[in-house]
């Protein structure tokens, strides 16, 4: 094993999403991550299409850099072997409900009994102080109820989901922050702790960071939104081949499109000189973004927004992004051949490290490939 968290080791009792992108982000930093897994299996083996059953492209990804282990922890013997790996952990991290945890057997108050430095994460729907904590949390469930779908409606008309499980991998982020944090804190101590991470309450500060706006205040200053985010004209503009994205900001950037687009008179104009006027008349200049942009092609406008110092970009479908020439150029996509699927293409771990460089060190693990492997490294006979 290689990477900056080589010698952490991961007890992994995460599903679905959320979970295991938190432990496939320690796993490809170098942690030793062992996924509990049950008869079935994480059900993210199956979310999506897969050669052969329980390996899907989704899992593939989520999965890689963790090994596998098939525990029963409704049967004592189970329990006794997750115990005992637990003995060596450094992190325990689980995203069941509070009571589920708990009457498997697994709260941190019985966690810590076997190993007080540990450090133990929960990833949770909602924190187990208010009215909520009983209640299943889905990324939809999250989205909607924290504010995220709405702020959508500005623009789309309706509530309207993001079209990816937001707040499943932002909080999964979190989870390995929060997780990172206490093992800094246990380099310097010796202790490990207890942590929560709610989805709820981590998707509430995320949408609330620039939309919590006027209502930040008590008694609040305007609306709460902010109006550049909910214009409905803040969208992928439309050229005379298709869309192009792009983002007109600052000052310098602004008289630059005026001056380009025609218009070089409104950069004396009152309503739009500084960041705070522009955003009370935000509806109006992308109003004649839309309308400017419509007047060229998509490449014509690539040049002269790049000349012009405007950032804009092309409107990629998900499919492109693997003919992207930057990613091409990094070997973002590296083509693989997995033991038992086959060919396929691996992602690479977005941040790079200067003396620790990370590497994919174990494919996604069929179900319980691993299982004899790590018993026997506790002493188990199977």
């Amino acid at each position: 094993m290689n990477g900056p968290l080589s010698g952490l080791r991961v007890i992994d009792l995460t599903s679905v999403l959320m979970g295991p992108y938190c432990t496939q982000i320690l796993g490809d930093m170098g942690a030793d991550v062992i996924k509990i897994e049950n008869g079935k299996g994480d059900s993210t083996r199956y979310l999506g299409p897969a050669r052969n059953e329980g390996m899907s492209g989704t899992f593939l990804h989520a999965g890689r850099n963790k090994r596998s282990l098939v525990l029963d922890l409704k049967q004592e013997k189970g329990k006794k072997a997750l115990f005992k790996l637990i003995e060596s952990a450094d992190v325990f991290v689980h995203s069941m409900r509070h009571q589920a945890i708990e009457k498997l057997g697994f709260s941190y108050e019985e966690v810590v009994k076997v190993n007080p430095a540990i450090i133990y994460c929960g990833g949770y729907g909602f924190s187990k102080q208010g009215p909520y904590a009983s209640k299943p949390a889905y990324d939809d469930m999250i989205q909607g109820a924290s504010g995220l779908a709405a702020a959508q409606s500005k623009t789309s008309g309706k509530p309207q989901y993001m079209a990816t499980v937001l707040a499943d991998k932002a909080s999964g982020l979190m989870m390995a922050n929060a997780i990172l944090a206490a093992a800094y804190y246990r380099e310097k101590t010796g202790e490990g702790q207890y942590i929560e991470v709610p989805m709820f309450e981590t998707i509430a500060s995320f949408t609330l960071l620039e939309h919590m706006y006027g209502a930040t205040f008590d008694p609040p200053i305007g609306s709460s939104l902010y109006p550049r985010l909910t214009s409905k004209y803040r969208k992928p503009y439309e050229t005379k081949d298709g869309f192009i994205s792009v983002i007109v900001y600052n000052d310098k950037q602004w008289k630059n499109f005026f001056e380009i687009s025609g218009y070089p008179g409104l950069s004396e104009d009152e309503r739009f000189q500084d960041l705070a006027s522009r955003t009370n008349y935000i509806d109006e200049l992308y109003q004649l973004l839309e309308k400017v942009i419509l007047t060229k092609k998509t490449e014509e406008w690539l040049e002269i927004f790049e000349k012009a110092d405007i950032p804009a970009m092309p409107m990629n479908t998900p499919e492109d992004l693997l003919d992207d020439p930057h990613l091409n150029a990094i070997n973002f996509f590296e083509k693989m051949n997995h033991p038992s699927e086959g060919d396929y293409w691996n992602m690479s771990f977005p941040a790079t490290f200067s003396k620790t460089p990370v590497k994919l060190n174990h494919f996604a693990p069929r179900l319980g490939e691993h299982s004899k492997e790590i018993l026997r490294e506790i002493g188990f006979s199977e």
